[in-house]
């Protein structure tokens, strides 16, 4: 999958004869995006063009709310891995600020989706908004496919439990601490992934040793204690319990996620690792000393195996 930040760098070769794309902030890939990434891939092939996905970074949403963003489910690379596994050909994801956020609908429409991407097929969902003040609509959509010759696929919402699929409902579900909803609406686990980096060894010295990954999120959707899997170490996933959080006992201020994988004492720094959340156990909270948080990390490691093994 080719990677694309500004329209001067697109790729025009490969969309000579035209694209299908979809455009979105596609934060989780959940049911939902499923279905329209399908769209996009089935209209590709019955027109043998590429598929092209459009996003932004920051997400919009992100940009517009400073204080208090929505937390992400997904960092970048997770998004890009993601879309790479689904087949898409072209991930084009301009930067989102101050130029971007003025750009009016015609503008929007003849500068990126005629002159970059050169679109024949556009699928959307049905709450469907572009450009500045999100002025842009569907019905804008259809009388410019109308004047310059392109297609719009307008893809129903996904229900599930009548409820409708949503990044939001998921980061609802997440932050109620119910992870078996929140795999519902994904069609999975809820997992977040990172590189194994160096922390200040606090666990170890604890006799809890545990893997530190940096959120590269400037707010978490889980925070607290959790029964987890951890995957990419070997062909099996391998039991743990992972706390996120900023570690009140040590003053800590920064969330980070440490994953204390049970039984396995291998150098793993560097290592590209996805950790697999499984049942939440209990909120992070400040222990008196270091001897009452060692005790409740031995109740926390038997409640994990406990539901790891059921």
């Amino acid at each position: 999958m080719y990677l694309v930040r500004t329209a001067a760098s697109f790729p025009f070769d490969l969309v000579r004869q035209g694209s299908v794309a979809t455009i979105g902030a596609y934060d989780g890939l959940h049911l939902g995006h499923q279905q329209l990434l399908q769209t996009v891939r089935d209209r590709a092939k019955k027109h043998g063009l590429p598929t092209v996905v459009m996003s932004f970074e920051p997400m919009p949403r992100e940009y517009f709310a400073t204080s208090s963003p929505p937390a992400r489910l997904m960092r970048f690379r997770e998004k890009f891995d993601a879309l790479d596994s689904a087949g898409i050909d072209i991930f084009y994801c301009p930067r989102f600020g101050s130029s971007m956020r003025q750009i009016d609908a015609n503008t929007f429409i003849r500068r990126i989706l005629i002159h970059a991407m050169n679109v024949r097929d556009l699928v959307v969902g049905n709450d469907f908004r572009f450009a500045a003040n999100r002025e842009g609509s569907i019905e804008h959509l259809r009388r410019a496919g109308r004047a310059l010759g392109f297609d719009i696929q307008q893809v129903p919402s996904v229900i599930s439990g009548g409820e409708r699929v949503s990044s939001t409902a998921i980061r609802n579900a997440l932050a109620d601490g119910d992870l078996a909803h929140a795999g519902r609406l994904l069609g999975k686990p809820y997992s977040m992934s990172g590189k194994v980096i160096k922390g200040e060894r606090v666990g170890r010295k604890l006799g809890f040793p545990t893997a530190n990954v940096n959120l590269r999120r400037r707010q978490s959707p889980v925070m607290g204690i959790f029964a987890a899997r951890v995957h990419g170490l070997g062909g099996q996933a391998l039991d743990a319990v992972a706390s996120v959080g900023t570690r009140p006992t040590f003053d800590g201020t920064k969330p980070i996620l440490e994953v204390h994988i049970f039984d396995f004492d291998r150098d793993i720094y560097g290592k590209y690792i996805h950790v697999e959340f499984v049942e939440r156990l209990r909120d992070e909270r400040r222990f008196s000393n270091a001897e009452a948080l060692v005790e409740q990390m031995h109740r926390d490691s038997q409640q994990a195996r406990a539901v790891l093994a059921a």
